[in-house]
């Protein structure tokens, strides 16, 4: 027995040393391999590219996005390109994963729930659904459609796998079992009002004592004065914040500014959630409805079908069909049903530019992505030189 181990044996080969090309290799596989990991279990970065959160966020915000505060999603796709989402770098349609292979929702354990208010990145719950010819799009499900195949006497929507669609990012007003309305485009959560605070952005009609406005006074307080509606020489349609409103107030050639909230006679229907022609919503006027929460009951008529017909048959993967003036929910009939899952009520903070749950209804839990937590870099497009940063921005939390 050796008992000198420690030692170096003089007989022992030396090892071979590793070629630049293979040191290399061994670097950049080890950097993917990390990196994936982080992005998929820890933190990923994003960017804002429209202005439906304003002005929480802006147009140009890059976002650090937390996986572990309501805990990682493990991959629903787990074959695919590194660092792409669902197309290849360069290419517009060809996919950067493979989707012959599917695993079940699952989440690792997470540091919170969600919770009223927060910021969440979800993917987009549209253009995932199969309806029957016989029924009437519009009427159950309002989806966006990628591709459709014909196949006896049903119609398939084909969609991305539920991780590999759009990332959207707003604001959760509603977790599940909460009871969600909007009156004159003022939220109620619960029988409690919640109205837009500090950041939040609605249409106000504005109107002057004179023809002849400072602009420039205006821009100061935070408006987009080219993107202000001129309706009459002295009146404006503008978005702004509360907050806003409340310093244009105090110029003394403001006349008044009143909200400009839709009414049932303007966009009676309107397209909104859930697309039923007997209830006459519109994006500021609709409600109540209860949010799914898993475990919950719903009796089912034809009062709730319309508004959770799409998560019971979509979601939750149950075939679902009417037969006379009876509901069957995979052959049987159907009274009632629990659910399977959580559901959360998502709007984005510039409320009359924002595509949300208004439109195309809940957001299931397992299309959540994370929570966002930072902007660590904000560019200005319309800036010049070193002011196309906004410094301000820079490391500002997300509330």
């Amino acid at each position: 027995m050796n008992w000198k181990f420690w030692q170096k044996n003089k007989n022992a080969e030396p090892k071979k040393k590793k070629s630049k090309t293979r040191e290399w290799t061994d670097a950049i596989i080890f950097a993917v391999v990390a990196a994936t990991i982080i992005r998929v279990f820890f933190i990923e970065a994003y960017t804002i590219p429209s202005g439906s959160m304003e002005r929480s966020l802006l147009v140009g915000d890059f976002l650090f996005v937390s996986k572990v505060n309501y805990g990682a999603r493990i991959p629903m796709t787990p074959v695919a390109f590194p660092f792409s989402h669902h197309t290849l770098p360069l290419t517009a349609t060809t996919k950067a994963y493979y989707d012959g292979i599917q695993w079940k929702y699952r989440r690792l354990p997470g540091l919170q729930d969600i919770k009223r208010n927060d910021v969440v990145v979800f993917n987009f719950p549209e253009g995932d659904t199969v309806m029957l010819e016989n029924q009437n799009p519009s009427y159950y499900d309002n989806v966006r459609i990628y591709g459709w195949a014909k196949t006896n006497s049903d119609y398939t929507i084909t969609s991305r796998p539920v991780d590999k669609r759009e990332n959207y990012i707003k604001r959760c007003i509603g977790i599940a079992g909460d009871v969600v309305s909007m009156k004159n485009g003022i939220v109620n959560v619960n029988g409690k009002d919640e109205p837009l605070k500090n950041t939040g952005m609605m249409p106000y009609r504005i109107q002057f004592n004179t023809t002849e406005v400072n602009l420039k006074l205006l821009e100061d307080i935070g408006f987009v004065t080219g993107e202000m509606q001129q309706e009459t020489p002295d009146t404006y349609l503008a978005n702004a914040s509360a907050e806003m409103i409340e310093e244009l107030k105090k110029l003394d050639f403001v006349k008044s500014a009143t909200m400009d909230s839709a009414t049932a006679e303007q966009i009676e229907g309107g397209g909104i959630f859930p697309h039923d022609p007997n209830r006459k919503w519109n994006r500021d006027n609709f409600g109540p409805i209860k949010i799914p929460a898993k475990d919950w009951t719903v009796q089912i008529d034809s009062n709730t079908m319309p508004l959770y017909y799409r998560a019971i048959r979509t979601y939750e993967g149950n075939k679902v069909e009417k037969k006379g003036s009876d509901w069957y929910i995979n052959d049987k009939i159907a009274k009632s049903y629990t659910f399977k899952m959580n559901y959360y009520w998502m709007m984005g903070d510039n409320r009359h530019n924002s595509a949300d749950s208004r439109y195309w209804g809940f957001v299931p839990e397992d299309h959540v992505v994370g929570k966002a937590l930072f902007i660590w870099m904000s560019f200005d497009s319309s800036g010049s030189w070193f002011s196309k940063i906004r410094w301000s921005r820079i490391f500002k939390g997300i509330h």
